[in-house]
């Protein structure tokens, strides 16, 4: 691993907040940091446009991994296919795509699987013009939870 490589790889999922942004729910900004960060990320996925990439990488995904300075957070993400977490730790939504298509789902099903709705239910949204600005706009503003006791009463 190069000096660049390992001082990429050591970056944190977020070195400070980015105003404005990192309160939003749903939100993660893709920039500078985060192409720095997911470089090696992103590069993986860019290997599957490949078919002799894409064939062996489904015949032992782990193996193939270890051909990218990712780290095993990173790795664990994608075998886990937790396209959140892969978008926290420096994926690209267009260079996940490749992968997610190496899997036979379309962007429609990946996005629906993100927002936890149905790829009907999120298309149906998205006719209507996306999310409603209703509700919670701010991560700091959701509401508290509180616990329930086995009687159901607070």
């Amino acid at each position: 691993m190069t000096s660049t490589t390992k001082a990429a790889a050591a970056l944190p999922a977020r070195r400070e907040p980015t105003k404005g942004f990192d309160d939003i729910p749903g939100t993660t900004l893709f920039d500078a940091q985060r192409s720095r960060q997911g470089y090696h990320l992103n590069m993986f996925c860019m290997s599957l446009m490949k078919s002799q990439n894409r064939t062996e990488f489904k015949a032992n995904e782990a193996a193939y991994l270890q051909k990218f300075p990712m780290t095993q957070e990173q790795r664990d993400a994608v075998l886990k296919r937790d396209w959140g977490r892969m978008i926290e730790l420096g994926g690209n939504v267009y260079f996940l795509s490749k992968l997610f298509s190496t899997d036979g789902l379309s962007f429609q099903y990946v996005a629906a699987e993100m927002t936890g709705l149905t790829q009907e239910q999120y298309a149906e949204m998205m006719l209507h013009g996306g999310r409603s600005i209703e509700g919670v706009r701010s991560k700091s503003d959701k509401p508290k939870q509180t616990k329930q006791t086995k009687s159901g009463k607070k």
